[in-house]
């Protein structure tokens, strides 16, 4: 199946096709850095990247088995982006629910799939694998805190 002309301003989420819906991903990686929710709903962002995430690449080394491998990944939908207020102001998946259009930088926009590190977006220049920090010290890397509202 071929993905439709400029179908991220034509169609609403609900009518993207899986093909098109994964296109929206810019490969900034972001999703896939480890977050903790305290007790009052804020939402703790490590600079620790799943074990899964090929940092080089920002894309998942194994994205077919990413459920079976780590049960915690969260699989991203239409029905449930609500959900995802967590998502960086960048994503292409928040901007489009948000009635936003895509970033110049956006590899759909731009053909260019690098320019999302160029720009600073993507977490190839700052993340660390999980499979390199000890649990204990997972709270050493924190950067940043996300008020997350009911």
């Amino acid at each position: 199946m071929t993905m439709r002309e400029r179908f991220w301003e034509r169609f609403p989420l609900e009518e993207l096709t899986n093909e098109e819906w994964e296109a929206l991903c810019d490969g900034c990686g972001q999703c896939c850095l480890l977050k903790f929710q305290d007790d009052e709903g804020d939402l703790a962002v490590l600079n620790v990247a799943c074990e899964l995430l090929d940092i080089e690449g920002c894309r998942c080394s194994d994205y077919a088995n990413r459920f079976e491998k780590v049960p915690d990944c969260q699989q991203l939908t239409v029905e449930r982006i609500e959900e995802f207020r967590w998502l960086p102001k960048s994503c292409a998946y928040r901007r489009l629910a948000e009635g936003r259009k895509l970033a110049g930088w956006h590899p759909l926009i731009s053909g260019d799939p690098e320019r999302v590190h160029r720009k600073g977006i993507s977490v190839r220049s700052f993340a660390v694998s999980q499979s390199e920090v000890p649990e204990e010290e997972l709270e050493d890397h924190i950067i940043a805190i996300l008020p997350i509202d009911g």
